[in-house]
């Protein structure tokens, strides 16, 4: 008897499917968990689906590119890996599988300063592949402003292409799945970019967990835009400003000295309730025009949402919890995989709606009930 077949996930969300069976459910449910009633998780995919194409007809697309630029930093297609903390409790590669398969792959990768491998030992992926995809770093102003120079400073060295700051978070959303587990690092894994910095202490409390309490202490709720300025004023890397969801916020990030911004609501992590990131997105467009780059974050999982996003005005969208699945499953192959699922359904899908480069992509091709296009 023919002997059957492994399954192949032909989807995203068949990887997510698979993952459920790979990981523990606390780790699994810190992964996949949103605040609260988690409204705003969901609206994330939601919102995708008000967005209906109209594709052209009759336009020669025998031949496509989806090569783009990023902060003049090369992209094979227009896509980034969101940063996302304690990826060895997917895989025990985790960030620096996750930066193979990026490298390899020609999309870029911001780097959690929550990672469980080290800003060094991601930046090696690079050297090692000698290839010219960018690596970012993502960083909180922490209320140790030696401890956010000490970090910037290792990520300048190591050769990173941008700073990433996450500014939605002044203090910690509210997960309840993760404080029902009581969420706690194994004890064999350390947060990487810290283990080696003197003075800082992270405790375990009964009931809480020691992520939980770290940024308590750490997270910095009298950061202003002040404190952009002073960051910016650190090392020459461009800044890149996340967790942007309003035109006026967009604007003063620019005035602050942000090369970039990402649309984001931290997915669905911080406030519940928040507007989906696709809906802030042309508002943000409009609002920076040509004096900043946009991109956007929470949501992504079919190829068509990417195209959805570039014809509201995005430069290219960041990727996150697929990129989890696929790590669970297969390890770096399934982060390859995840971002080749999503390279050839944007291809089929610029085919289908006529274009054949991403400047081809504008808001032409969308409809929407309550936007009626940008």
């Amino acid at each position: 008897m023919e002997e059957r077949k492994s399954f192949q996930p032909l989807n995203l969300f068949e990887y997510e499917q698979l993952a459920t069976k790979s990981l523990s459910q606390m780790a699994l449910d810190y992964y996949a968990s949103g605040a609260w009633d988690e409204v705003t998780l969901r609206d994330n995919r939601a919102a995708f689906e008000k967005f209906k194409l109209r594709p052209r007809s009759l336009v020669d697309v025998s031949q496509r590119n989806l090569a783009t630029e990023v902060l003049a930093q090369p992209l094979q297609i227009p896509l980034l890996i969101a940063p996302m903390a304690f990826q060895c409790l997917a895989n025990p590669q985790g960030e620096v599988a996750t930066a193979t398969a990026a490298a390899s792959a020609g999309v870029g990768m911001v780097l959690s300063t929550l990672s469980t491998k080290s800003i060094e030992e991601v930046a090696a992926v690079r050297h090692d592949t000698n290839l010219q995809t960018p690596q970012w770093f993502q960083l909180y102003i922490h209320k140790d402003r030696g401890l956010t120079r000490a970090l910037v400073e290792r990520a300048y060295t190591a050769g990173y292409k941008a700073l990433c700051i996450t500014v939605d978070a002044p203090v910690l959303g509210r997960r309840e799945r993760d404080k029902r587990n009581e969420f706690a690092l194994p004890p064999d894994m350390q947060l990487a970019n810290l283990t080696n910095l003197s003075g800082l202490n992270i405790p375990q409390k009964q009931g809480e967990s020691g992520l939980f309490t770290y940024f308590a202490q750490q997270l910095d709720p009298a950061v202003t835009w002040q404190d952009l300025e002073w960051l910016e004023s650190l090392c020459p890397l461009p800044l890149v400003v996340k967790g942007i969801l309003r035109a006026d916020d967009a604007v003063r990030a620019v005035e602050s000295g942000a090369k970039a911004i990402v649309v984001s609501n931290h997915g669905g992590r911080q406030l519940d309730g928040a507007i989906a990131s696709i809906d802030a997105l042309a508002e943000v467009v409009d609002a920076v025009g040509d004096r900043a780059e946009v991109l956007l974050d929470g949501g992504i999982r079919r190829g068509t949402d990417i195209l959805k996003a570039l014809a509201l005005g995005a430069k290219a969208v960041l990727v996150g919890r697929p990129v989890l699945w696929g790590l669970a499953v297969a390890g770096e192959a399934g982060v390859a995989h995840v971002i080749d699922i999503l390279r050839d359904e944007l291809d089929v899908a610029m085919a289908l709606s006529g274009c054949a480069s991403l400047e081809k992509i504008d808001s032409s091709l969308l409809f929407c009930e309550k936007h009626r296009s940008r």
